[in-house]
């Protein structure tokens, strides 16, 4: 349907393989962690019987000695039911209260790792995890954030570089119009200068003339696309009824507008050409919902800060599927048309005029609201 489902599966088809070397990684690092745990437990078994066979005369007393000083890494607790006595290894003990914090360290120990036993000595082993084994579980997890930081950025990168082609494309395209345009405009200005030297009809002349400037604003509105556009101060109401006094007189007299504006004066800083032809640009969306029958309404309210914008009609509605790809270039549900009147408003309001503007609500067979957002002025220039 349009150009963007092609770049949504792609950048689906790119998240699907971030998440499958991820979910890999972690498998791995599972295994081998299995692998490292159950190695240790076999260590434990081997330092278990040299305690055990520091009891027996038969064995090299010195090969065992060495076996049971070669472990300096995992953390063990030896527990004597005939004494009650806890002797610890790899642990650093607190000053005071040794044995409460051994007993705490033993039911932690009990949690991971089945304790071992040592009948012949009447003794219990408790060991925990060696720190080289610890340090290997939280590595998958570091690795997975590294990995998950690195495509999100890559992503970042992929979507901005879209972007900046994407404007680099509409704003040559926009120059280049209004370049086009400047041409014809400019032989029908001399022509309706020719046709008021040959007395033709007044009346005919000035609608010649009012549609000359309106080539000329469209001229000016395509020129000023990718450019830094020149602020001013204006008063929102008059700016939103003239847009809405220019599309009275252009539309079906079976389209009724409704007004709910504030009684104080609202200032805003905008581009009065832009602006306009982003009001235009809703209205007309809103008349192609009705087909050329019902309501467009307006409603203007505020707080401190800001200035809200609704421009409703009770047309067909917007799927709520379909919410942000209405603003999408290319995006349209017309026979006839490109799909880039909703892409132009969301540019001009978030790029130009820094505020925002999505689809506030919407319902199959009852109408849609669109909503503008702008900074509020309050002190007049």
């Amino acid at each position: 349907m349009y150009i963007s489902k092609r770049r949504q599966s792609l950048t689906f088809l790119f998240v699907a393989l971030a998440m499958m070397i991820a979910l890999i990684s972690l498998i791995v690092s599972h295994v081998l962690l299995k692998e490292l745990a159950e190695d240790e437990r076999k260590k434990m078994e081997i330092w278990a019987l040299a305690t055990e066979s520091m009891m027996s005369e038969s064995l090299d007393s010195e090969l065992v000695l060495n076996i049971l000083k070669s472990n300096t890494t995992i953390p063990i607790i030896l527990f004597d039911e005939a004494t009650k006595q806890l002797e610890s290894h790899n642990i650093k003990l607190p000053s005071e209260g040794k044995n409460i914090f051994l007993q705490r360290k033993i039911e932690l120990f009990e949690r991971k790792h089945e304790p071992i036993m040592l009948t012949e000595m009447s003794q219990i082993l408790y060991y925990d995890d060696s720190y080289t084994l610890k340090r290997l579980q939280i590595y998958p997890y570091i690795q997975l954030l590294v990995i998950s930081l690195f495509f999100v950025l890559a992503f970042i990168t992929l979507k901005r570089s879209q972007r900046a082609e994407q404007n680099s494309v509409w704003v040559g395209l926009s120059k280049e119009t209004a370049h086009q345009l400047g041409t014809p405009i400019s032989s029908l200005l001399a022509w309706t200068e020719y046709l008021k030297l040959k007395n033709i009809e007044p009346s005919i002349v000035n609608e010649l003339d009012k549609d000359m400037e309106r080539l000329q604003m469209i001229v000016d509105r395509f020129s000023k696309i990718g450019s830094e556009p020149e602020l001013t101060q204006v008063i929102l109401q008059k700016a939103v009824r003239e847009s809405f006094t220019y599309m009275e007189k252009r539309v079906s007299d079976r389209v009724v507008f409704n007004f709910h504006f504030p009684e104080e004066p609202l200032y805003v800083l905008v581009s009065e050409t832009l602006f306009g032809w982003v009001v235009e640009n809703l209205i007309k969306n809103g008349v192609d919902a009705i087909k050329g029958e019902g309501e467009i309404a307006c409603s203007i309210f505020f707080d401190k800060k800001r200035i809200y914008i609704n421009i409703s009609d009770n047309g067909k509605g917007i799927p709520k599927s379909k919410f942000r790809s209405v603003f999408l270039p290319g995006y349209t549900t017309k026979e006839r048309g490109w799909g880039l009147g909703l892409s132009l408003v969301k540019r001009i309001v978030e790029e130009v005029h820094k505020g925002e503007v999505f689809v506030k609500h919407s319902e199959q067979g009852i109408g849609t609201t669109f909503q503008i957002q702008l900074k509020r002025v309050y002190r007049p220039i």
